[in-house]
């Protein structure tokens, strides 16, 4: 069993930043795919950034790259996601996944453990 606490979530004005963290148990961290997930009110959770195990290899969003930057310390089994020039529709609950198994790192359903969740929130 795998668990996942994000935080680092809160209020921002446009243009500010935020880094968000996600703690994860398990002895083999440094072996799941890690990714963060957003869903804003009446819309569907969609991705937004991924790492590797090893953290060679990163994916993002189109609309986030070059803006946020994940990121992950397999000795500390934590996961993060920096986000700079936040804009309002940034606006979202933040989820941390992990895919344990087959993980193909932009397709939700190949991730197998997933965070409650945090909320961003970018006013204008």
């Amino acid at each position: 069993q795998v668990q996942l606490v994000e935080s680092g979530g809160g209020l921002v004005q446009a243009g500010g930043s935020l880094r968000l963290s996600c703690a994860a148990s398990g002895r083999t961290f440094s072996s799941y795919g890690m990714g963060w997930f957003r869903q804003a009110p009446g819309k569907e959770r969609e991705f937004v950034s991924a790492i590797s195990w090893s953290g060679g290899n990163t994916y993002y969003l189109d609309s986030v790259k070059g803006r946020f930057t994940i990121s992950r310390d397999n000795a500390k089994n934590v996961v993060y996601l920096q986000m700079n020039s936040l804009k309002p529709e940034d606006t979202a609950v933040y989820y941390c996944a992990a895919g344990v198994n087959t993980w193909s790192p932009r397709v939700r359903q190949m991730y197998d453990y997933w965070g409650q969740g945090t909320q961003v929130t970018v006013s204008s």
